[in-house]
């Protein structure tokens, strides 16, 4: 159906293009693009790291030579293990993006399924996210559930 594959250093504009879609979506249009520019080495660097612990999966855009169509990102984080995962990895699933003229077309779902594929290849036990509530339907389908969040979490600007 839908020719996913891992992003490569050269995604890397476009990468941030739908980043850029998924947070005018979700947080409502930011005229700001500033970060872009400064963001760009980073992400470049992420991408051409193929045993790091971020991934990001897209589809290639059918009908604009050079763009995506859609963008799935993850990272693995590491804490210490515990019951029910011994290894302690986790997997964290951002940037859920479908540029607007491509949506509807499983895109979203087809990188979904890769980028947890990854997950379960390094040995990643449970992938968390946050859910817009249009994006709520997909993720329940492909098996996330809400969870409690006994322990509002707290956060550090350094």
């Amino acid at each position: 159906m839908t020719l996913v594959r891992r992003a490569v250093p050269e995604d890397a504009e476009e990468v941030l293009r739908l980043r850029q879609v998924m947070i005018d979506s979700v947080f409502g249009t930011d005229s700001s693009r500033a970060w872009h520019a400064e963001s760009l080495p980073t992400v470049r660097g992420r991408l051409a790291d193929p045993d790091g612990d971020f991934a990001a999966f897209v589809v290639d855009h059918p009908d604009r030579p050079d763009a995506l169509a859609a963008l799935v990102a993850g990272t693995i984080d590491y804490r210490i293990g515990r019951a029910g995962n011994p290894r302690g990895a986790i997997g964290y699933v951002f940037s859920v993006a479908t540029d607007p003229d491509a949506r509807r077309r499983g895109y979203a779902r087809a990188s979904m399924e890769a980028l947890l594929d990854w997950f379960r290849g390094r040995g990643v036990t449970a992938a968390d996210l946050t859910a817009s509530a249009e994006a709520e339907p997909l993720y329940a389908s492909l098996g996330f559930v809400r969870k409690p969040d006994p322990d509002p979490p707290m956060r550090l600007q350094l």
